[in-house]
Order: structure tokens, then sequence, then C-alpha cells
């Protein structure tokens, strides 16, 4: 059963889900290119390279309506070991929660159906 989504639910979710997906590339492409080190200090130096991959292909399936099931999946699984690596690092957890709760807004936005029980 597909739920009809308003003009307007619609637009808000295109808008923070570029918004998301911007920030998504441009963190991928600090582990990729700009800032290695920071890995480095986080003890994920030798996975950064497949982080970086795999936060692009999460984010690009999370920007498309037809993959965005799979890329909400991904990016909230990302953002859990995010949360967790913060955590163990004596981080702040609240950029990296905000962050999830926004991949879930526009997760429910775009498909209300994945919370009906």
């Amino acid at each position: 059963m597909k739920t009809e989504i308003s003009r307007t639910n619609s637009i808000i979710a295109w808008v923070i889900a570029g918004l998301l997906t911007a920030l998504y590339l441009f963190s991928a492409s600090g582990k990729l290119f700009l800032h290695p080190e920071q890995m480095e200090g986080l003890k994920l130096g030798d996975w950064r390279v497949i982080i970086g991959l795999g936060e692009i292909t999460s984010a690009l399936l999370f920007l498309f309506p037809k993959t965005n099931k799979y890329g909400t999946l991904l990016l909230s699984s990302y953002m859990g070991g995010a949360i967790i690596i913060h955590m163990t690092s004596a981080l702040s957890i609240v950029m990296p929660s905000v962050v999830l709760i926004l991949v879930w807004v526009v997760a429910y936005l775009r498909n209300p159906e994945l919370f009906k029980i």
C-alpha cells in the first residue's frame, strides 16, 4: 500500500535529502582526500577508503526515491557506527545524532508506510 505524500512534504524531503547528501559527500571527500589524518587519530586509517566509498554509495542511494529505503538503512547503520566511535573517543555525539534524526525524518516524509505497524 503506497501512501501519497503532499507536495510540501515532498519538497521538504528533497531539500533535506539534498543537504544531507552534500554533507555526506563533503565528509567522504575529507576522509579520502583532504584530512586522512583525522581517521588515523580515530584508529581507522586503514579503513578510510572503504568508509569513504561506503559513505558516498549510501548517500547516493539515499538521495534518489527509488533507492531511498536502502540508503536509509545504510546511513542509519553508518551513523550508528559514528555515534559509537564518538562515544569511545570521548567526542560529542550531538552532530551524528542530529544527522541520524534528519535521515529518519526524510525517510518518514518520503516513505510513511515504513513506520506503519
